[in-house]
């Protein structure tokens, strides 16, 4: 697997120390483009909220791939016109292109056309466990996520109170 890794390493003496640097997706996108077009993999950390409970900041990475093989209940990692990237699952698609939503969201976007979308996420790593894609039980979790999208509401407000 050939992946990136935003780290730095840097030598003190013998020594030596991983460091993370927190790098700006604009920064590193003629980077990622150029890898992807190789037909290799990047990695990237998750921040935010928006695909909780799936992916969570902090605990989960996911590893991208520049494929055409994708449809409802991939996740995929694009940017928007305003240059925002996200990464959000597609959970439909209609005459003016994919229809995404995040996990822990309610709105569905509308539009996204193919040529805004950067990759697909094919792995999950959460702390070292690697969830793949075509792994029947997150195929079995991720379809009844997509298809239960107009009760969504009332699950995220449930979860939201058994966290606390």
């Amino acid at each position: 697997m050939n992946t990136i890794f935003m780290n730095t390493i840097f030598r003190k003496g013998l020594n030596c120390q991983m460091e993370s640097k927190k790098i700006s997706l604009s920064d590193m996108y003629s980077a990622i483009e150029e890898v992807l077009a190789t037909g290799r993999s990047f990695e990237l950390p998750i921040t935010g909220t928006s695909m909780n409970p799936l992916l969570k900041a902090g605990r989960d990475r996911v590893e991208i791939i520049k494929t055409d093989d994708f449809g409802i209940g991939d996740i995929i990692f694009y940017r928007r016109d305003n240059g925002q990237f996200v990464l959000h699952r597609i959970v439909g698609e209609d005459k003016d292109g994919f229809l995404l939503c995040g996990d822990n969201q309610e709105d569905i976007e509308h539009g996204i056309r193919k040529e805004q979308i950067i990759g697909v996420v094919v792995r999950i790593n959460r702390k070292g466990k690697i969830i793949d894609r075509h792994n029947p039980s997150y195929i079995k979790k991720v379809n009844f996520w997509v298809k239960n999208i107009d009760r969504r509401h009332m699950a995220l407000v449930l979860m939201r109170k058994l966290i606390r």
